[in-house]
């Protein structure tokens, strides 16, 4: 039988002495003590409960609000910019759909090779380089604007995370070339940049909304909380004629590539209305392609370069002569041997025409005859014919960049220079300026202002000569048409008024060797009841034929003969058959 032995009891020894016989332990505990941090532990239980009570009952909402404050973003919707539309309703510029592509770097650089390989090739770009683009910073990074509507369904659908979408708009102008210096483009954020887009920036752009939406740490949408809708910018409607510009963009084309010119403008004036129909220059570019946006290109020559003009002002010169009572188209007036001498300085016309008519002046185009006349004058009432006709004065048709022109104070005119200024020698003008100066041939001595925008009613205008003069000089200009410089304007079954200018070219001030040439043609159509002013000119013309009436006529009649189909206008004189070419010994700008 076992004997269970008594159990022993371990004793726990500190320094030699057993512990229950330390002195903190021979006494309890005292009662302050236990209440203190009983009362320890309550208080901090109340603080925490106090705590969560505000925190969820009082600032619930306001935390709520912050922490979706780091995720809510407000996206600015662009209000759709307004179209740019001819006079017909044909579109110049408009806005259409696009997207722009972004990505969270973070699940950039954490997603397959193979995926980001993918994305570069529905975006043309490269994988690698949208790597490095990912790498560099924390941001959202933008891979591609602009981007066509069904690449963005393609992305979308591959499902790529952290790729984003964004709607936005793109600029696109279905007339490319034709009519790029007229439209001008906007830049990447929707501003015009120039032209019509800059000219009329304060009625083109919509009004912005903004949609306000929270994403998720990788900038996905998860919730939309508000938006306003955008606002749509105005239409423009411009007095461009789609058919028109066509055609004399066309026609200005191929003359500048014909006889290697550096550069041509046109413009058709609608004499009604003081409309401009047309206004092209050549060479252009394409606003659809960025990179043919050249500076030279973009200039809309027309309207920001002025060049001594040369024969086509002489018009101008008799009609003040005969404005005056100095003379009549029949006064007789002496042109000599062709060479006329003032003050040491020789003007010559290029045949002898001895004692000639007012008339004839114009007709055989006689710089001694209009100087002349101009010699019989005071300075100052040239002066302000001039100024009167636009000249020395940028154009008011609010588009941006338009020359003045060159038009020296009459106080400084020394007789040499009130010589050759009369036959449009040391005085500048541009295009739109020589246009508009004919309109007071067309509306009874008055001249009209001109507008890039469609009207409908009546145009201000300014006398500067007596009705009676203006049709005398119709007359007179019709006539240069039929026996004079001008025969390579005629268009079969309509009577043309014309006048033509070949004037030499300055450079950097002086005239220089070899002669460089600038040729004009401005006409008038048709003669019987004036509707159409059509103006060319030709910069450099390379070879034999650099005159006017030979370089710069043949556009005027592709021009001028397409508007008068459009204008449905029937022929007001008989034809008579084909009508040969002047030659050049018919010439004499």
């Amino acid at each position: 039988m076992l004997k269970q032995l008594p159990r022993t009891r371990r004793v726990v020894r500190r320094n030699g002495k057993p512990f229950a016989a330390s002195p903190l332990l021979a006494d309890a505990l005292p009662r302050w003590r236990s209440r203190f941090l009983q009362r320890l532990l309550v208080c901090g239980f109340v603080v925490l409960t106090a705590r969560a009570v505000w925190l969820q009952c009082v600032t619930g909402d306001f935390l709520q609000q912050q922490g979706a404050y780091r995720y809510a973003r407000t996206l600015t919707l662009a209000g759709t910019r307004g179209r740019i539309l001819d006079r017909d309703g044909a579109t110049l510029a408009a806005s259409v759909p696009a997207v722009s592509v972004w990505a969270v770097p973070n699940a950039l650089r954490e997603a397959a090779p193979d995926t980001v390989d993918a994305l570069a090739r529905l975006l043309g770009m490269d994988g690698a380089e949208i790597r490095r683009q990912a790498s560099r910073t924390r941001q959202l990074v933008p891979l591609k604007r602009q981007v066509e509507p069904e690449t963005g369904r393609q992305l979308a659908a591959l499902r790529i995370r952290g790729i984003g979408l964004t709607e936005e708009t793109r600029r696109v102008y279905p007339q490319g070339e034709v009519a790029s210096q007229i439209v001008g483009f906007v830049g990447r954020e929707g501003n015009g940049l120039e032209g019509i887009e800059l000219a009329r920036e304060d009625r083109l752009p919509g009004k912005p909304g903004d949609r306000r939406v929270i994403r998720d740490r990788l900038g996905n949408i998860v919730e939309e909380t508000g938006t306003v809708s955008p606002q749509p910018g105005q239409d423009v409607v411009l007095s461009i004629s789609s058919a028109l510009q066509y055609t004399a963009f066309k026609e200005l084309k191929a003359a500048v590539e014909t006889f290697q010119a550096q550069a041509g403008s046109a413009i058709v004036v609608d004499t009604l209305t003081g409309e401009i129909l047309a206004l092209a220059n050549y060479p252009s570019y394409d606003p659809n392609i960025a990179s043919e946006r050249q500076r030279a290109a973009m200039r809309n020559r027309a309207l920001t370069d002025s060049y001594e003009p040369g024969s086509v002002l002489k018009p101008f010169t008799v009609a003040l002569a005969i404005d005056q009572g100095q003379a009549t188209p029949d006064t007789l007036v002496d042109t000599g041997a062709g060479r006329l001498v003032i003050h040491g300085a020789p003007i010559s016309d290029t045949s002898a025409h001895g004692v000639i008519s007012v008339s004839d002046v114009l007709r055989y185009s006689s710089n001694i005859g209009t100087a002349k006349l101009a010699l019989g004058m005071r300075p100052r009432d040239m002066w302000e014919m001039f100024t009167k006709l636009g000249f020395g004065q940028p154009p008011q048709l609010g588009f941006p960049g338009t020359a003045a022109g060159r038009l020296r104070p009459y106080a400084s005119w020394r007789p040499i220079e009130q010589a050759t200024m009369s036959y449009g020698n040391g005085i500048a003008v541009s295009l739109v300026q020589l246009a508009r100066a004919y309109t007071v041939f067309t509306n009874d001595g008055k001249a009209i202002a001109l507008t890039l925008d469609k009207q409908t009613g009546t145009p201000a205008g300014t006398q500067v000569i007596a009705p009676a003069t203006a049709h005398a000089m119709r007359r007179m200009l019709e006539n240069v048409v039929t026996n004079g410089t001008a025969k390579g304007g005629r268009i079969p079954g309509y009577r043309v008024g014309a006048k033509t200018g070949t004037a030499y070219k300055a450079v950097n001030g002086r005239y220089v060797l070899p002669r460089r040439y600038v040729a004009s043609f401005v006409g008038i159509v048709p003669m019987s009841a004036p509707r159409f002013i059509v103006a060319v000119v030709i910069d450099e013309p390379s070879g034999r034929q650099h005159y006017g009436g030979q370089v710069a006529a043949p556009v005027f009649v592709g021009i001028a003969s397409k508007a008068l189909q459009v204008a449905n206008i029937a022929p007001d004189a008989a034809v008579e058959g084909a009508m040969p070419p002047a030659e050049a010994g018919d010439i004499e700008d």
